[in-house]
């Protein structure tokens, strides 16, 4: 069974930058994604970032385009996901999700997911 593991999150300014790590294990195809989903306080869980391991492709929500940069390291079964330019609205728990082949924002459509943590924003 996939097992995700993450880290990273914490309290941190606007302005600020965190990195947010997920650890992968339990699998052995090599066609896979790894995505990052956000839930914030009363609302919808939302895709943030993703990334496919066959192709290198990458995945951003247009509210993190241009300030979170998501990367890999496929032998290590690893995924940064290097968060800048924080806002107060980027306060959420982040969790990271496991599917079989590409990136989808559609939530329900992910197999495996971690434990999440807390991402949180101060002005």
């Amino acid at each position: 069974e996939v097992q995700l593991v993450e880290s990273g999150g914490g309290l941190v300014q606007a302005g600020g930058s965190l990195r947010l790590s997920c650890a992968a294990s339990g699998f052995t195809v090599v066609d896979y994604a790894i995505g990052w989903f956000r839930r914030a306080p009363g609302k919808e869980r939302e895709g943030v970032s993703g990334i496919r391991s066959s192709s290198g492709s990458t995945y951003y929500a247009d509210s993190v385009m241009g300030r979170f940069i998501i990367s890999s390291d496929n032998a290590k079964n690893t995924v940064w996901l290097q968060m800048n330019s924080l806002k107060p609205e980027d306060t959420a728990v982040y969790y990271c999700a496991w599917r079989h082949g590409d990136y989808t924002n559609n939530w329900l459509s992910w197999d495996y997911w971690g434990k999440g943590t807390l991402v949180t924003v101060s002005s």
